[in-house]
Protein backbone atom coordinates (compact mmCIF):
# COMPACT_ATOMS: atom_id res chain seq x y z
CA UNK A 1 0.00 0.00 0.00
CA UNK A 2 1.49 3.33 -0.92
CA UNK A 3 1.60 6.40 1.77
CA UNK A 4 -1.72 8.01 -0.35
CA UNK A 5 -3.38 5.13 0.23
CA UNK A 6 -6.39 5.23 2.31
CA UNK A 7 -9.32 2.36 2.08
CA UNK A 8 -12.88 3.10 0.74
CA UNK A 9 -16.27 1.21 0.48
CA UNK A 10 -17.42 0.03 -2.32
CA UNK A 11 -19.87 2.62 -3.67
CA UNK A 12 -16.57 4.79 -3.98
CA UNK A 13 -14.84 2.83 -5.83
CA UNK A 14 -17.82 2.32 -8.08
CA UNK A 15 -17.92 6.29 -8.45
CA UNK A 16 -14.28 6.73 -8.99
CA UNK A 17 -14.14 4.00 -11.82
CA UNK A 18 -17.70 2.78 -12.86
CA UNK A 19 -16.25 1.02 -15.85
CA UNK A 20 -13.75 -1.25 -13.84
CA UNK A 21 -16.39 -1.92 -11.11
CA UNK A 22 -19.34 -3.23 -13.24
CA UNK A 23 -16.26 -5.28 -14.67
CA UNK A 24 -15.11 -6.60 -11.03
CA UNK A 25 -18.72 -6.86 -9.82
CA UNK A 26 -19.33 -9.43 -13.72
CA UNK A 27 -16.31 -11.36 -12.83
CA UNK A 28 -16.97 -12.21 -9.32
CA UNK A 29 -21.14 -12.12 -10.11
CA UNK A 30 -19.98 -15.02 -12.95
CA UNK A 31 -19.47 -18.51 -9.98
CA UNK A 32 -20.67 -18.45 -6.62
CA UNK A 33 -17.29 -19.33 -5.21
CA UNK A 34 -13.97 -17.55 -5.29
CA UNK A 35 -10.90 -17.87 -3.25
CA UNK A 36 -10.26 -15.55 0.28
CA UNK A 37 -7.01 -14.81 1.47
CA UNK A 38 -6.30 -14.08 4.80
CA UNK A 39 -3.23 -14.29 7.79
CA UNK A 40 -2.60 -16.80 10.33
CA UNK A 41 -1.73 -16.23 13.61
CA UNK A 42 2.33 -16.62 12.49
CA UNK A 43 1.45 -14.51 9.90
CA UNK A 44 1.33 -16.82 7.26
CA UNK A 45 -1.38 -16.83 4.31
CA UNK A 46 -4.15 -19.08 4.89
CA UNK A 47 -6.34 -19.41 1.28
CA UNK A 48 -10.18 -20.82 1.42
CA UNK A 49 -13.21 -20.39 -0.44
CA UNK A 50 -16.04 -17.87 -0.15
CA UNK A 51 -19.35 -16.68 -1.23
CA UNK A 52 -19.55 -12.23 -1.94
CA UNK A 53 -22.62 -10.26 -1.72
CA UNK A 54 -22.48 -6.67 -3.61
CA UNK A 55 -25.36 -4.69 -1.95
CA UNK A 56 -26.50 -1.33 -1.10
CA UNK A 57 -22.63 0.05 -1.91
CA UNK A 58 -21.22 -2.79 -0.46
CA UNK A 59 -19.20 -5.71 -0.88
CA UNK A 60 -19.93 -8.02 2.15
CA UNK A 61 -18.79 -11.38 3.15
CA UNK A 62 -20.51 -13.94 5.28
CA UNK A 63 -19.28 -16.82 7.39
CA UNK A 64 -20.63 -19.40 9.51
CA UNK A 65 -19.89 -18.91 13.16
CA UNK A 66 -16.23 -19.55 14.06
CA UNK A 67 -14.92 -20.15 10.93
CA UNK A 68 -11.20 -19.78 10.72
CA UNK A 69 -11.30 -17.29 8.22
CA UNK A 70 -13.38 -15.36 10.28
CA UNK A 71 -11.09 -16.08 13.31
CA UNK A 72 -8.50 -14.75 11.07
CA UNK A 73 -10.00 -11.60 10.03
CA UNK A 74 -10.88 -10.86 13.46
CA UNK A 75 -7.22 -10.86 14.86
CA UNK A 76 -6.00 -8.89 11.09
CA UNK A 77 -8.47 -7.88 9.33
CA UNK A 78 -6.39 -7.55 5.85
CA UNK A 79 -7.49 -9.61 3.17
CA UNK A 80 -7.05 -10.30 -0.80
CA UNK A 81 -9.66 -11.48 -2.76
CA UNK A 82 -9.54 -13.21 -5.98
CA UNK A 83 -12.66 -13.52 -8.42
CA UNK A 84 -13.09 -17.03 -9.52
CA UNK A 85 -11.42 -17.62 -13.14
CA UNK A 86 -13.77 -20.25 -14.32
CA UNK A 87 -13.29 -23.16 -16.68
CA UNK A 88 -10.17 -23.65 -19.09
CA UNK A 89 -7.92 -20.66 -19.79
CA UNK A 90 -10.72 -17.91 -21.19
CA UNK A 91 -10.55 -16.08 -18.07
CA UNK A 92 -13.81 -14.00 -19.59
CA UNK A 93 -13.43 -10.24 -18.50
CA UNK A 94 -9.68 -11.17 -16.95
CA UNK A 95 -8.24 -12.13 -13.73
CA UNK A 96 -9.44 -9.57 -11.11
CA UNK A 97 -7.93 -8.88 -7.24
CA UNK A 98 -9.29 -7.23 -4.31
CA UNK A 99 -7.97 -6.23 -1.45
CA UNK A 100 -8.15 -4.46 2.21
CA UNK A 101 -9.52 -5.09 5.30
CA UNK A 102 -12.73 -6.41 6.54
CA UNK A 103 -14.85 -5.05 9.56
CA UNK A 104 -16.83 -7.02 11.15
CA UNK A 105 -20.71 -6.18 11.45
CA UNK A 106 -22.73 -6.51 15.04
CA UNK A 107 -25.10 -3.87 13.86
CA UNK A 108 -27.98 -6.12 14.23
CA UNK A 109 -30.04 -3.61 11.73
CA UNK A 110 -27.48 -4.15 9.39
CA UNK A 111 -26.99 -8.18 9.72
CA UNK A 112 -30.84 -8.09 9.37
CA UNK A 113 -31.14 -6.36 6.12
CA UNK A 114 -28.69 -8.75 4.79
CA UNK A 115 -30.00 -11.80 5.98
CA UNK A 116 -33.51 -10.47 4.85
CA UNK A 117 -31.63 -10.42 1.48
CA UNK A 118 -29.04 -13.10 1.42
CA UNK A 119 -30.81 -16.06 3.39
CA UNK A 120 -27.37 -17.07 4.84
CA UNK A 121 -26.80 -20.18 7.20
CA UNK A 122 -27.60 -18.80 11.11
CA UNK A 123 -26.07 -17.67 12.71
CA UNK A 124 -23.13 -16.36 10.79
CA UNK A 125 -20.54 -13.61 10.93
CA UNK A 126 -20.51 -10.45 8.66
CA UNK A 127 -18.09 -8.53 7.28
CA UNK A 128 -18.40 -5.34 5.30
CA UNK A 129 -15.23 -4.32 3.35
CA UNK A 130 -12.88 -1.50 3.29
CA UNK A 131 -10.75 -1.49 0.08
CA UNK A 132 -7.20 -0.17 -0.66
CA UNK A 133 -6.85 -2.15 -4.22
CA UNK A 134 -8.62 -3.23 -7.28
CA UNK A 135 -7.02 -5.18 -10.23
CA UNK A 136 -7.89 -6.55 -13.48
CA UNK A 137 -5.70 -7.88 -15.54
CA UNK A 138 -6.44 -9.06 -18.81
CA UNK A 139 -5.05 -9.80 -22.75
CA UNK A 140 -6.01 -6.96 -25.08
CA UNK A 141 -5.86 -7.78 -29.27
CA UNK A 142 -4.05 -11.04 -28.09
CA UNK A 143 -1.09 -8.94 -28.43
CA UNK A 144 -1.11 -7.39 -24.79
CA UNK A 145 -0.84 -8.18 -21.63
CA UNK A 146 -3.28 -4.82 -20.00
CA UNK A 147 -3.07 -3.97 -16.03
CA UNK A 148 -5.46 -1.86 -14.38
CA UNK A 149 -4.53 -1.41 -10.83
CA UNK A 150 -6.81 1.01 -8.62
CA UNK A 151 -6.32 2.46 -5.42
CA UNK A 152 -7.82 5.02 -3.43
CA UNK A 153 -6.28 8.47 -3.68
CA UNK A 154 -4.05 7.30 -6.43
CA UNK A 155 -6.57 7.37 -9.05
CA UNK A 156 -6.14 4.25 -12.15
CA UNK A 157 -3.37 3.46 -13.45
CA UNK A 158 -2.95 0.69 -16.39
CA UNK A 159 0.32 -0.86 -17.84
CA UNK A 160 0.66 -2.43 -21.04
CA UNK A 161 2.85 -5.08 -21.91
CA UNK A 162 3.57 -6.79 -24.89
Amino acid sequence: MTAHSTAVDWAAFAAAEPALARTVEERFGAFTHHVLATLRKDGSPRTTGLEVRFLDGELWFGMMPDSVKALDLRRDPRFALQANPGEGTGMGGGDVRIAGRAVEVEDPAVKGAYREEVEPPEPFHLFRTELTEVVRTYVEDETYLVVQVWQPGAGLRVVKRR
